[in-house]
This record gives structure tokens, sequence and C-alpha cells, in this order.
């Protein structure tokens, strides 16, 4: 007689911290053509090890996330749907139609949203700035603007500093983004009071 098997469950690893930060509420008149929601710093290209980190959080404070689309050019793969804590968000994606790093978020409860997708390989100091620029009420950039201002901030910085090279990517952030130990501070920055975990 064989004993009876038991199941153990799935080894527990600890999902990465969320590293988010959202515009406040528009009043009245909503926002402008272009404007961004906030900005998302994920910790990968890979949409579906990404977005069960992010829809969560985004569920709570804007209604039920159904769907998400990207450009493909920034992804690795392309799900068509993305299992997240008991329903599908499905996943669409065009190429021309939609800026490069932007993350398009449709609920049913409030509609569009509009976040920049930061690349995961930016350093903190970067990210920090994106996340605030990408936030500003009163800011009007698209995502691709946003990214080319900091690139050329970044290349004029290195220059200032003596033709030091520009660093794009910071150790750190290379690290975490291949699997490494993440920060186990959750990043969601409301506008208004930005800071960035440093670790443990």
């Amino acid at each position: 007689m064989r004993p009876p098997s038991v199941a153990l469950p799935p080894p527990r690893t600890e999902s990465p911290a969320l590293r988010l930060a959202l515009r406040p509420a528009a009043g009245g008149g909503g926002l402008p053509v272009g404007a961004l929601d906030g900005a998302w710093w994920p910790h990968s290209d890979d949409l579906l090890r990404e977005l069960p980190s992010l829809i969560p959080t985004l569920d709570r404070l804007w209604g039920r996330i159904t769907r998400v689309n990207v450009n493909p050019r920034n992804w690795e793969s392309l799900p068509r749907e993305v299992p997240v804590q008991g329903h599908v968000v499905k996943v669409g994606w065009f190429t021309t139609e939609q800026d490069p790093h932007k993350l398009l978020l449709l609920s049913y409860r409030t509609g569009r949203w509009d976040v920049l997708v930061i690349p995961p390989q930016t350093g903190q100091a970067a990210a920090a700035r994106l996340m605030a620029a990408a936030g500003d009420p009163a800011g009007s950039s698209t995502a691709s603007a946003l990214l080319a201002a900091e690139r050329d901030r970044s290349v004029n910085d290195a220059a200032d500093a003596g033709d030091a090279p520009a660093r794009d990517i910071s150790a750190e952030a290379a690290w975490e983004s291949e699997g490494g130990a993440a920060r186990s501070v959750p990043l969601i920055m409301p506008i208004g009071r930005i800071s960035v975990s440093s670790g443990r």
C-alpha cells in the first residue's frame, strides 16, 4: 500500500516592489491631449511577469482593469491574456498608433489611463525625474518626449562632468532587472512627494 501523497505548496517567491507614480485625479476638464496619468518602472520587459504586480494596485484605484495596449517594440513577449488575481486582462498592441513608451489601460469604472513605461534598466535618479515629470499635473508631454528629454539631460550631464561617459544603466537596476534581490518597500509616489527606496 502506498502512503498518501501530500501536495506541497509551490515555493514562495517574493514579487519585486511595485514602482509607480500617479498624477492626482484630474479636476473637471480632464487631461490635455498627450498627457500622461503617471509612470510605471517595471523590473523587466516581460509583460506576463510584470502586469500581475501592477494591475491589482490599479484595480483598487481605478476599478477593474480589463485591457492593456502596448507598442510591441519594447516588450520581449506579448501574451494575449494575463491572469491577474481572479480575472484575466486582455493584451492588445499597436505598432504605429501607440507611443512605444506608453501603456494604455482600460477599466470598466474609469475609462482610459495612459502611463509612461520607464525602461527597466533606467537608473534611479533618471527614473525619479521621469516619474515626477509624468505625474506633473501641469505636464502635457508624451511618453517618448519625456524619455528623449531625459536622454538629452544624461548626455549634457556627462559632457559637463568632463566628458565622462553617460551612464544609462545603474548596476543595481541591471541586477534587479535580471532577477536579483529587489527593494522590499514598494515605490508608489504620489505627486508632490518623490522618494526612491534605497533598499532593505
